[in-house]
């Protein structure tokens, strides 16, 4: 075997395909308009006037301000296998070493996105650390319409809408008549065909949770700001070892860039 012949594209395709089937952060989120660097870039349109017409018509330039990001969060995957050669030539098998290190980078930036809930607007938080929502079968429902009404009041727009929960709220829901009493979770986290007040449901375990206190989120997909890029592939003879190690690095980032369109529970469940 020799290391000269990897192909760094084969491992990094394979990479975020397994990562893009599981993430939910890519699925809530509205993807940068450029990333440059450790940067990512949002623009953001600025108002446009409304004005009383009497006969004339004046035209306003149309502004719109960069929203920049730095990705400063980094975490790397390092794996030895037998022979590079080998793998890259079976195809399956790049699937089978990928899909570990994909699942581990969903669960890592899925609970990074969802943790940027501190970002919310004052208005829009529902319980506290102090003074969580208890939730049951009979209020959860409710609880979950209250932040879409949240949402509503903000004049968030009702298209890309979403609320992410845990399977124990799901369970919760479940129970009630409004809600399917047997919801399909797609790969992706989205229980298909199931609507709360305009919120598409999504669920993860990776919601933030402080000694069973979870976080519950109702966002539009244009209120965090999150970007991510997959670094410095590469493959090296190990000293010591039979085998050849793989390792990559993960660099990514975000922000709550809207606050007005995102709201939180704090809750506990039963």
């Amino acid at each position: 075997m020799a290391v000269t012949t990897f192909i760094p594209q084969v491992w990094e395709a394979k990479l975020l395909t397994n990562f893009h089937k599981a993430s939910i952060a890519d699925v809530i989120t509205t993807p940068p308009t450029e990333i440059k660097g450790n940067k990512i870039i949002f623009n953001r349109v600025g108002d446009v006037a409304v004005k009383n017409y009497a006969g004339a018509v004046s035209f306003d330039d149309i502004t719109t301000s960069a929203v920049e990001l730095n990705m400063d969060q980094q975490k790397y995957f390092a794996f030895k296998v037998k022979d590079v050669d080998k793998v890259q030539a079976a195809g399956e098998l790049v699937d089978s070493h990928t899909a570990e290190a994909g699942a581990k980078l969903r669960e890592t930036v899925d609970s990074f996105v969802l943790g940027l809930y501190t970002g919310a607007h004052s208005d829009n938080v529902i319980g506290t650390d102090l003074a969580p929502i208890a939730l049951d079968k009979l209020n959860t429902y409710d609880y979950i319409v209250d932040l879409g009404t949240k949402l509503s009041q903000k004049k968030v727009p009702m298209t890309d809408r979403f609320v992410v929960i845990n399977y124990a709220v799901l369970g919760l829901l479940s129970k009630d008549d409004r809600f399917t009493r047997q919801p399909v979770v797609l790969e992706n986290g989205v229980v298909e065909g199931q609507k709360i007040n305009g919120l598409q449901v999504v669920v993860s375990e990776e919601l933030a949770n402080t000694a069973g206190k979870y976080k519950i989120l109702a966002l539009h997909k244009t209120a965090i700001g999150y970007g991510k890029q997959l670094d410095e592939t590469e493959a090296m003879r190990l000293e010591g070892d039979f085998a050849d190690g793989i390792r990559g690095l993960m660099v990514y980032g975000g922000k709550a860039i809207r606050p007005e369109a995102l709201a939180v529970l704090t809750a506990t469940t039963a």
